[in-house]
């Protein structure tokens, strides 16, 4: 059976230009590539038969915003043939697109729609770029770092207006109830009721 570190030495042999580093960790191949190369890489290694990864499990984002490129996009992919899973990352930042992969995989389709949407990284090449799981006309993008945690508007329904309307978020801290039994508050050292149970016993 071809070990990890087999199997990185044999995709950066064939693709040394594209392939910028290698790395096994946890009991998984890391593979970080050239932006401009993804597309060939993802190729190779769906079609070449050492591996045979022909299964797009997941493509995601991660945001570093000190980083001049803040956007890392990550590929996970399966080779059932050979059972074994493989990471491909690459760097890009707000505005420079990265090249689709539906043309390789076509479930690609919707999960670069969401790298689109909670991240606003750009795939050129995409049959159909556009928000997927945010409402219309949404602003801001929720797993970057600077988004408010509260986000930006809350939704609710005016019956009097009889429409779906967008207002500032609001947090009515005055009508919080401190009762401190809230899981948000945390749990105090003793709970009502168990007054006696740190206390030594009064039988003698």
């Amino acid at each position: 059976m071809t070990t990890l570190s087999d199997l990185g030495a044999h995709i950066k042999g064939a693709m040394t230009s594209a392939v910028t580093d290698v790395s096994v960790g946890v009991g998984e191949l890391t593979l970080s590539v050239a932006a401009d190369q993804i597309i060939p890489v993802l190729t190779y290694l769906r079609d070449d038969p050492r591996c045979k990864f022909t299964t797009l499990i997941d493509i995601c984002g991660v945001d570093y915003p000190e980083r001049g490129k803040r956007f890392d996009v990550v590929y996970h992919l399966l080779s059932m043939h050979l059972n074994q899973r493989v990471r491909v990352k690459i760097e890009t930042d707000e505005q420079t697109a990265v090249a689709s992969a539906v043309g390789v995989w076509p479930a690609a389709d919707w999960f670069e729609r969401e790298a689109f949407d909670m991240y606003g990284i750009l795939f050129s090449g995409h049959p159909d770029l556009r928000r997927l799981l945010t409402d219309y006309g949404f602003q801001g993008y929720p797993l970057r770092k600077e988004f408010p945690l509260s986000g930006n508007v809350e939704v609710r329904y005016d019956p009097e207006q009889q429409r779906v309307v967008y207002e500032p978020v609001k947090l009515m801290q005055a009508y919080r109830n401190f009762d401190f039994l809230s899981p948000w508050e945390g749990i105090p050292a003793e709970l009502p009721g168990d007054e006696k149970a740190g206390r030594p016993d009064q039988t003698g």
